[in-house]
């Protein structure tokens, strides 16, 4: 839409800013009580007030980008306080109002030039020199002395409100005033505020816009006016590449570095030429950005404009090393060719070097390694640089003692390389020589004490250590530098939970949640500190939001299964034990507390089937078979002496497995390990089996009457006792279950009273 938009409008380019409205104009706008309500109320964005920290005058363009250069020179004939005409006429026959008031225009103009310190008082001088200034020019009309009025102190006042407004942000008002001044034929050289206003609705977004008043400003600037006009070309190449129209934005990119070639147009021209992928010209684009002479645009006296150039060179050769060749390989060589024979050829080793990191990133650590050991040779620093990265890719592979042989020839290359002495510090780390690590760590901040990485693995370090007040002083410091790194911000909580300080480690896990709000393990540690500090609820509440995000972590689970069952809501703690059976579906534990919260809620008919589904798939558990036994009983259920006699059997093979182990443990010490692997009791047969050594955590063992067996009336001659996994229930309402009927005919005959549990 934006495209159809601005062909239509090309037809006629100056459609619409030929149309004077009277309510522009200045004189009237103090005694305009709508203006005023708009500045002072609601019905107007009231400026901010915040703080300038550069007092120098502010370029008559503002937006600036790679490439987008906008501050233009004022033309030779703007002179604020009339000194190009000479000394001004003297003010014969005036009050000593009016030279008051000529005073205190010229003191307040030249204040609003110099800028206040807040933009709020900025903008209140401007709106009073324009006060001033327009009673200054009443004066002189009634005493007859127009023709001595100063149309460039007039200029003057209206260009220093304009500017205030925009700083403010007041973008409306701000296109108001500068078109006041456009509009005024008495004001030469104005067209080339068009640039201000196309600035401004750059910052508004409304590109076709912008591009017409540069345009605009283009056609009234002379061609003697090269660096200007170059700029203005500048900014439209932008603009052009905002709307997405590359094209475009080529066209003026191609006339800049024909006339006036500077390094950030070539990069904006490579950009456009990545963007529509057209490769040979991103070749010929790259060719003539190396070759852009150095100082030759705005910025040739910054001191670091060669830092600069460097780095959109190395910018675009890995930008476009990938699309210029078959393989970014040959693309990367292509530019090193060119590199060599421009002014940079310094810049030769590093794209050698990114072109290994590159192969890293693609996890070819075959070629990134051989590209490295091309350095061998070269000089220190390279030689250094190569060395530091083998070490590392080393490291990754776990090579470490080539790890270490690299490092030491990094360090030899260069000794005040940081990234050196880390990797070596590492390779010690990982040897449990963690004094010694330590050593390299410090030597590598004493040589940079900005390195992020040394101070995090000394923070390690001591903590490997045992000194966690040290650790933790490092990690502090690191927060400092890095405020919003999330492992920073994890390694103090846990410091502080090892210090015994859970407050602590709580408001450091409360600051991390809002960088990684949605990171379950931070939630499932804050729900863990909550527990241990005896807020249920809190702890409650940040499980749930760790099960919510990650559904599969065990603990997690078990805490809130564990949490209904203390709260005696046993429906609600089915889901979650469901949850662990299918990620731990040989572990029996779990699907014999669905059995039970089943039963424990009354809903026996349920219990009942799931334990028969679990008597299937574990034919040995013994915990099920008796829980099946006592079910039945109590629903007067014929399969009871099925059951029974399985239980039965199956006790009394696990006698003889018992009997065999200590058999093999009383001949041989090879049988130690026979017990808990061969009883049905630890759960881990190839059934799967389950029995009182099968147990659930310490949460699950701490609640209330879990140790209480249901114990059988008589055992002669089997042990139909068991015990609860969810503990003993709480004595529940007397309508919650239904009466059992003592006068069913079950066949007790068949089954005997010893073999029913109590």
């Amino acid at each position: 839409m934006e495209h159809v938009h601005l062909a239509a409008e090309e037809d006629d380019l100056y459609s619409g800013y030929n149309d004077y409205n009277p309510t522009f104009d200045s004189e009237e706008l103090d005694n305009d009580a709508g203006f005023q309500q708009a500045v002072r109320t609601s019905h107007g964005r009231r400026p901010p007030v915040s703080v300038i920290t550069d007092g120098a005058a502010r370029p008559m363009t503002a937006v600036r980008a790679a490439g987008y250069s906008s501050a233009m020179t004022r033309g030779s004939t703007f002179d604020p306080l009339g000194q190009s005409k000479g000394p001004a006429p003297p003010l014969e026959g005036k009050s000593e109002d009016t030279h008051r008031t000529l005073r205190d225009v010229l003191c307040f103009t030249s204040d609003c030039v110099c800028f206040l310190p807040l933009l709020l008082q900025s903008l209140d001088r401007a709106k009073e020199a324009g006060r001033k200034e327009r009673a200054l020019v009443r004066q002189r009309e009634q005493s007859g002395n127009a023709d001595h009025i100063n149309l460039d102190l007039t200029y003057s006042v209206l260009f220093n409100l304009a500017t205030q407004y925009a700083n403010n942000d007041m973008y409306a008002e701000a296109l108001n005033t500068y078109q006041v001044i456009v509009k005024n034929k008495m004001f030469s050289n104005a067209g080339r505020l068009k640039v201000n206003m196309a600035n401004i609705h750059f910052k508004q977004k409304n590109y076709p816009k912008a591009i017409k008043l540069y345009r605009m400003a283009l056609d009234q600037i002379s061609n003697s006016h090269k660096e200007m006009r170059i700029k203005i070309m500048q900014n439209i190449g932008v603009v052009f590449i905002r709307m997405g129209q590359y094209s475009d934005a080529i066209t003026s990119f191609e006339h800049i570095m024909s006339e006036s070639p500077n390094i950030k147009t070539g990069f904006n021209l490579i950009l456009c030429y990545y963007a529509i992928g057209d490769r040979e010209r991103m070749k010929k684009a790259f060719q003539k950005l190396i070759c852009v002479p150095l100082g030759i645009d705005e910025e040739d006296n910054h001191p670091h404009y060669k830092a600069l150039a460097e780095k959109f060179i190395m910018t675009s050769a890995k930008l476009i090393a990938p699309a210029i060749e078959a393989t970014f390989a040959a693309g990367f060589d292509w530019c090193v060719d060119m590199v060599k024979s421009s002014q940079y050829v310094e810049l030769a080793n590093d794209l050698e070097i990114n072109k290994a990191i590159t192969y890293l990133r693609q996890r070819d650590f075959k070629q990134a390694v051989e590209t490295l050991k091309t350095f061998e040779k070269k000089d220190s620093r390279v030689k250094s640089a190569a060395a530091t990265n083998l070490s590392f890719l080393y490291f990754l592979e776990k090579d470490y003692d080539q790890a270490d042989r690299y490092a030491d020839l990094a360090m030899t290359a260069d000794r005040y390389n940081p990234a050196a002495l880390i990797n070596k510090g590492n390779t010690v780390f990982v040897k449990k020589d963690y004094e010694k690590a330590a050593e390299f760590y410090k030597e590598a901040l004493r040589n940079d004490s900005s390195c992020t990485e040394a101070l995090y693995n000394l923070g390690l370090t001591y903590k490997r250590l045992g000194r966690l007040e040290e650790s933790l002083d490092c990690f502090l410091k690191l927060h400092a530098i890095l405020r919003n790194s999330a492992q920073v911000m994890w390694q103090l909580a846990n410091l502080f939970e090892m210090l015994e300080d859970p407050h602590q480690a709580i408001e450091w896990l409360m600051q991390l949640i809002t960088v990684t709000p949605t990171d379950p393990q931070v939630l499932a540690k804050l729900g863990e500190l909550y527990d241990s500090e005896g807020d249920k609820s809190q702890a409650f509440q940040y499980y749930q939001e760790s099960f919510r995000y990650f559904p599969s972590n065990i603990d997690v689970i078990e805490w809130l299964g564990a949490y209904y069952i203390d709260t005696q809501f046993c429906e609600k703690a089915i889901q979650y034990f469901e949850r662990a059976t299918l990620i731990q579906p040989t572990q029996v534990k779990w699907q014999l507390m669905v059995a039970s919260c089943y039963r424990r809620s009354g809903n026996y008919q349920k219990a009942l089937e799931t334990y028969k589904d679990i008597h299937r798939k574990f034919p040995e558990n013994i915990e099920c078979l008796r829980f099946l036994v006592r079910l039945c009983t109590d629903m007067g259920m014929k399969e009871v002496q099925d059951y029974a006699t399985k239980l039965k059997k199956v006790e009394k093979m696990k006698e003889i497995r018992e009997q065999r182990v200590k058999s093999a443990r009383e001949g041989s010490a090879r049988g130690t390990r026979r017990e808990g692997s061969a009883s049905s009791d630890s759960g881990h047969s190839s059934h799967g089996t389950s029995a009182k050594g099968e147990r659930l955590s310490a949460k699950m063992r701490a609640l209330p009457g879990s140790n209480e067996p249901y114990e059988a009336s008589s055992q002669r001659d089997i042990d139909a006792s068991y015990v609860d996994p969810l503990g003993a229930p709480m004595e529940r309402p007397k309508t919650a279950a239904k009466k059992r009927n003592e006068d069913d005919d079950f066949a007790d005959e068949e089954l005997g009273d010893d073999l029913l549990p109590e």
